[in-house]
């Protein structure tokens, strides 16, 4: 079948499932393999379900017409949401990074959403499965699109923009992430770079962090560039406080409202950059000084990221979602700051850093040594390997249990690691 006829079946039955559990009845189901599953095997199941129509890419998986053979479902789901995305003609806004995307995202799509009608990722629904079915999720209406992006290889960033065909983009910065498939720092700016080469390769327009100084020649031979950062840049702002919650303040510009004081809800000072780039996105596609900086103190941080979470006279910032060596290095570093007697530190090990992985683990045990704490624990493979004077689990459902045991009180927690270490689950025994 044509990607002609596969979108008019698609315009019929607009809504698209790779997973039988998550079917609606009359979507189209995309029968997907993995290292781990084969959707070829559930075809049946999510027509008996209501599918209206199952793509499949094994003839074994054929069952009537309702069943289409395709060479690759996943190819063919991309190809689609490529077709769909040419039907539109309004700013698709990408963004990568190896911190602070999903944050950005977000806050974005706040501020973008106060003035026009915006999609955006669901979640971090932002590989090569995610970022087709979110553009397949934008409807007739939209007038705006953030789709986010992340990769953990080379290639994978190039890839995506052959068919999310981003007309905007913003790299909000190149860290110790993900250093197993990237191989190195510079491999990860080369990767995450690919987003610029593909906006200036279509005469694209970038918001730039004009503090980081490596992004000013990964967009050499760009002519678009909208600049933030605390100095030099189009939209300037500062901290003014962040102890706990950031409260940032916005100088005034050139056709610009200034933005005296933006009080938000989230945690750390590391979130300003994520701050200015949603009121620089604001100011360059004409939304209000107020409205901005209503929708940015207006959004709440969910899905265990900067979240700030008060349980008797204990504090926790949960932001647990993922972890890599900049990421801890920050949040240990904001933390410090805090006004607090006592401060607890919980941190997962770092997943995905390869060979660097030792080394890492042990540069933020440096890191940790370097502060006082009242304590600190370990959790995961990354820090058993190295012999250091803290309490260490070797999972977070034990570091919780431990936890259960204890009875702080007037304590500060911090609570990171990657997403594998899942140390979340510390907050059953917290919250009790």
């Amino acid at each position: 079948m044509s990607i002609e006829l596969l979108y008019a079946l698609f315009q019929q039955h607009p809504v698209v499932e790779t997973d039988t559990r998550q079917l609606q009845p009359g979507c189209i189901f995309f029968a997907l393999r993995g290292e781990n599953f084969n959707g070829n095997q559930f075809a049946k199941q999510a027509l008996e379900a209501g599918a209206a129509a199952a793509i499949i890419d094994e003839p074994s998986a054929y069952i009537d017409e309702r069943t289409i053979l395709v060479n690759n479902s996943l190819t063919t789901l991309q190809e689609l949401a490529k077709f769909h995305r040419q039907q539109f003609n309004i700013p698709f806004i990408a963004i990568t990074g190896s911190n602070g995307k999903t944050t950005s995202k977000e806050l974005m799509h706040a501020v973008l959403s106060t003035t026009f009608c915006t999609y955006t990722t669901k979640g971090n629904l932002n590989n090569q499965i995610g970022i087709p079915l979110t553009l397949l999720r934008v409807q007739k209406d939209a007038e705006m699109a953030i789709i986010e992006m992340g990769a953990n290889h080379q290639k994978e960033i190039a890839d995506y923009c052959t068919y999310a065909l981003p007309t905007h983009g913003i790299i909000t910065n190149c860290g110790k992430a993900h250093l197993e498939g990237f191989g190195s720092l510079e491999g990860v700016r080369k990767g995450k770079g690919e987003l610029f080469d593909f906006i200036g390769s279509t005469q694209g327009t970038i918001f730039l962090n004009q503090d980081l100084d490596y992004l000013h020649p990964m967009s050499t031979g760009i002519s678009n560039i909208v600049t933030y950062g605390t100095q030099g840049a189009q939209t300037n702002g500062s901290i003014k406080s962040a102890d706990p919650y950031l409260t940032v303040t916005v100088q005034s510009a050139e056709k610009f409202e200034a933005i005296p004081t933006i009080q938000t809800q989230l945690v750390g000072d590391y979130n300003l950059a994520n701050v200015l780039l949603a009121v620089c996105a604001g100011r360059h596609f004409g939304i209000d000084a107020k409205k901005i900086k209503e929708a940015i103190e207006n959004y709440q941080p969910t899905n265990s990221r900067s979240q700030l979470i008060k349980k008797n006279t204990n504090t926790i910032i949960l932001d647990a979602y993922n972890a890599n060596p900049s990421s801890m290095q920050v949040a240990i570093q904001n933390f410090s700051k805090l006004e607090a007697d006592q401060k607890v530190l919980l941190l997962g090990s770092m997943a995905e850093l390869g060979e660097q992985s030792q080394q890492e683990h042990l540069q933020l045990i440096k890191l940790i040594q370097s502060y006082p704490w009242k304590e600190v624990v370990l959790v995961g493979e990354g820090f058993s390997k190295i012999a250091h004077p803290f309490i260490q689990f070797e999972n977070s459902t034990d570091a919780a249990n431990w936890f259960g045991a204890q009875q702080f009180s007037n304590t500060h927690f911090l609570i990171k690691g990657s997403r594998s270490t899942k140390m979340e689950n510390i907050l059953s025994s917290l919250l009790a």
